[in-house]
Order: structure tokens, then C-alpha cells, then sequence
């Protein structure tokens, strides 16, 4: 349930607020930001094969500058969204991971043990099977692109599906394409960074432990961290390793505790409320009593100290990333050229090694390293979630799209086989976002 609607409704409501009603409940919607997602998708592949393709590819190649003196950064749009914006993106990845370790599904053994055992397999396979399709340079260099999972994509989907799902599947598949988010981080860091600048790489690590020492400290406010958060990115930006790692390593320092608890915080918020109420005068208003705004301005600091800045950060910059960030990114990357031809982009070894690694190689790592997992006593599963459900989201695990975009890029920059490649994953993972679909819906042959 939103909070909002626990407030009552205004008979005088203003027609503005009336307007925007639709709106505000689409962007609530979970599927929302998957549908986005497809629009600018379309828009951009449109775009791309349009008589004005042209300035398509001059407006995300425009170079932009930003800095004072001799402290300046210039990149192409593209470059700006990939390497600035998408930082954004892998911090509230940062933050989610933090979340689910502390308190999520990866917070105890048993719990964890299950997606995390799935994820291992969704990554293995679909790169194997990358692998034996592509062994040689440079194609093999895009073994990664198959092994990541969209949450927004197979969130949106499941959630297309309806009550017939329990709610511990959309755990399963939210915790497991978590533990993929931690696994393709990790070999961005490690296999897609050739070059490394030590000196850098040494000074992104000095401002990485002044936002330890600053969580240490009990500094709770966001500009302390947005500020060395950003001489951290610019230091991994010049060291050569990729600078969303950046964001993933900014977001682990942020303060996931609460200044008061639980009893505090209703023992305090009750004392503002009725002293609020005794102010409560004829032909009164907020404006015009001193004391109801103390007491509001007391409940909003009790408020603050009840949350913690990681939740309150997680929820204020997801609308952000699921709304700007990745449409943006989806529209500046999945502009394909499709000059040869659709049949002859699908069937290059690149493209079907990306296909193949995402329906086949999921499905089957998914859903084998699950049912080892629970056979072997390493994993326990709940009673609600059945085998066709731990199936059916291995399918929509293979929704790579922006994490598989996100690691084309890095492994195919330049190259020609990359619009091959972001075929592939377009293919794959409508293929797979389909094939879940219709495992999952009710009244499929599986059920």
C-alpha cells in the first residue's frame, strides 16, 4: 500500500491535482518503468532506421564539457549517460544490496542460500554457452553480456501477471537478480577494465574511506556523501576501472541505522500530535500558530531519525532511475542500424550466442542450481513457491536488456558486432519476458 493513501482526500481538491491523479498512479504502477523502458526502446530503434538516423547517432555523439580552470571533463552525450548517469543507477543498485544483506532475503543462510544458488547457475550457463558460440577474439569478449537480469523488466512483467504469483516468487526473483546484480558488477570490475591508473585508484580510495569515517561519525545528511561520492567517481572515472563501480562501493558507506527506534519515535510523535491538537483554535491555521508549526516541524526531525538515510536515499532516487535514468539509457543505446538487415543481424555468432545464453542458459542454470540447492539441504524453499514458479522466473531472469546492454558496451566498444550484440539481447529478452509470461499466468498448461 502507498502511503498516500492513507491520507484523506480534500473535498476542495485543486483540478491540477485531479489532472495529475493518472499519472501519479501509473508511476506507482511496478510495471510502469518496464513499459517506459519499451517505449524508448521503439522511439530509439524507429529513430535509428529512420531517414533521419543521421541525427539520431550526432545527438548522443555531441561532446559535452564540464569544469572550471584546468579541472575539466569532456564526453560525448553518450558517454555522459553510460559512465554519469548509469553510476546513479549502480548506487541504487549499491543501496538494494545493502538492503537485502542486512535485512532482505540474503540476510540469513537459509533464506539466501536459495537465490543465490540460482543466481550462480543464471550466470554460469548462459556464459558457457556465449563461450562455446564465440571462442575466439574479439567476439569472446562479450561471454558477460548474457549472464545479468533486468529487476525492472522481470518485476514488471510478473507483476503483469497478477495475485496468481505469491508474493514469495517476486521475493525469489528480486533477491536472485540482486545476487546477479552483485555477480556482473563484479566482473565489470574485473574482466572489462584494461587499463589501471594505481595513483587514481589509491585517491578514489582515500575519499572511499572519508565516507566510511563520515558513516562512522554519525553524519547522516546526503551532501557530505554526494560531494566525496563524486570525487570518488571522477578518481575511478581516470583510474581506468569502470566508474559505476563507484556508485556500487558509494552506497555501501551510506548509514543503514536509525537515530531513535521504534518506541521513541511513537512516544515522541505522540507528545507533537497533542500538542498540535491543543492549538487547535477557531479560524487558527498553520500559518497563523506558532506552536502547531513547532510541533510539525518536531514530528517531520522525529520522522527523519526514525528512517534511515540508506532507505530514505533508495526511495527518493528510484523514481529517478526507473523514470529518467534508464529510459535515457535505453534510449541512447538501442538505436540499432539495421542496414543489413534484421535476418542477418539474428543470425551472426555473437547475436545467437547472446540469445541462446539468455533463454536457454537461464532457464536451465536457474532452475538446475535451484533444485540442487534444496536436494542437497544447502537451500529451503517455501511451500508456496513451486517448481513451476522457480521456472517460470528463470525465464524472466533472462530479461537482460540494461545490465546486458550496459556490458556490450563495455565489451564490444567500437566494434561492429556490437549492434549484433544489442540485437541479440533485444531478441533474447523479449523472447524470454514471453516465455515467462506464459509459464507464470494462470491457466498455463504447467500449472
Amino acid at each position: 500500500m502507498h502511503t498516500t493513501s492513507f491520507f484523506l482526500r480534500d473535498s476542495n481538491e485543486p483540478p491540477i491535482n485531479r489532472m495529475l491523479n493518472p499519472f501519479q498512479r501509473f508511476f506507482k504502477e511496478e510495471a510502469s518503468g518496464g513499459i517506459l523502458l519499451l517505449v524508448c526502446t521503439v522511439i530509439a530503434l524507429a529513430w535509428a532506421n529512420s531517414p533521419w538516423s543521421a541525427s539520431y547517432h550526432n545527438l548522443f555523439q555531441t561532446v559535452l564539457t564540464l569544469g572550471v580552470g584546468d579541472f575539466v571533463l569532456s564526453k560525448g552525450l553518450i558517454l555522459w549517460i553510460n559512465d554519469g548517469l548509469m553510476a546513479v543507477f549502480f548506487f541504487v543498485v549499491g543501496l538494494e544490496i545493502k538492503r537485502e544483506v542486512m535485512v532482505g532475503e540474503l540476510a540469513q543462510p537459509r533464506q539466501a542460500a536459495l537465490p543465490i544458488a540460482a543466481a550462480i547457475g543464471g550466470m554460469v550457463f548462459p556464459a558457457l554457452f556465449f563461450f562455446l558460440l564465440n571462442p575466439a577474439e574479439p567476439d569472446v569478449r562479450g561471454w558477460g553480456i548474457p549472464m545479468a537480469t533486468d529487476i525492472a523488466f522481470s518485476l514488471g512483467v510478473l507483476s503483469l501477471i497478477g495475485r496468481s504469483v505469491p508474493i514469495s516468487a517476486k521475493i525469489f526473483l528480486t533477491a536472485f537478480a540482486i545476487v546477479d546484480d552483485i555477480g556482473a558488477s563484479l566482473v565489470i570490475a574485473v574482466f572489462y577494465t584494461d587499463e589501471i591508473s594505481l595513483m587514481s585508484l589509491a585517491i578514489g580510495g582515500v575519499f572511499l574511506l572519508f565516507m566510511i569515517v563520515a558513516n562512522r561519525l554519525g553524519i547522516r545528511r546526503p551532501i557530505p556523501y554526494a560531494i566525496l561520492g563524486f570525487c570518488l567517481w571522477v578518481a575511478f572515472l581516470k583510474s581506468g576501472v569502470h566508474p559505476t563501480i563507484a556508485g556500487i562501493l558509494a552506497a555501501l558507506t551510506i548509514p543503514a541505522s536509525t537515530r531513535i527506534n521504534t518506541r521513541s519515535f511513537l512516544q515522541s510523535a505522540r507528545v507533537f500530535i497533542t500538542e498540535f491538537e491543543k492549538d487547535c483554535k477557531e479560524g487558527e491555521t498553520v500559518l497563523t500558530s506558532s506552536r502547531q508549526r513547532a510541533a510539525l516541524g518536531a514530528l517531520e526531525s522525529a520522522a527523519e531519525y526514525a528512517q534511515t538515510p540508506l532507505q530514505r536515499l533508495e526511495h527518493e532516487l528510484h523514481p529517478w532511475v526507473s523514470f529518467f535514468i534508464m529510459p535515457v539509457f535505453a534510449l541512447a543505446n538501442t538505436g540499432v542500424s539495421l542496414g543489413g538487415g534484421l535476418g542477418e543481424a539474428l543470425m551472426s555468432p555473437v547475436s545467437i550466442g547472446v540469445i541462446l545464453g539468455l533463454v536457454l542458459g537461464k532457464q536451465l542454470g536457474v532452475t538446475l542450481f535451484a533444485w540442487m540447492a534444496v536436494k542437497l539441504g544447502i537451500a529451503e524453499k517455501t511451500a508456496d513457491l513451486t517448481w513451476r514458479h522457480i521456472y517460470g522466473i528463470s525465464w524472466l531472469g533472462a530479461i537482460g536488456f540494461t545490465m546486458s546492454l550496459f556490458i556490450a558496451n563495455l565489451a564490444y566498444a567500437w566494434l561492429e558486432v556490437l549492434d549484433s550484440a544489442k540485437i541479440g539481447i533485444l531478441a533474447g529478452s523479449l523472447i524470454a519476458g514471453l516465455g515467462g509470461w506464459l509459464i507464470l499466468r494462470p491457466g498455463s498448461r504447467m500449472s
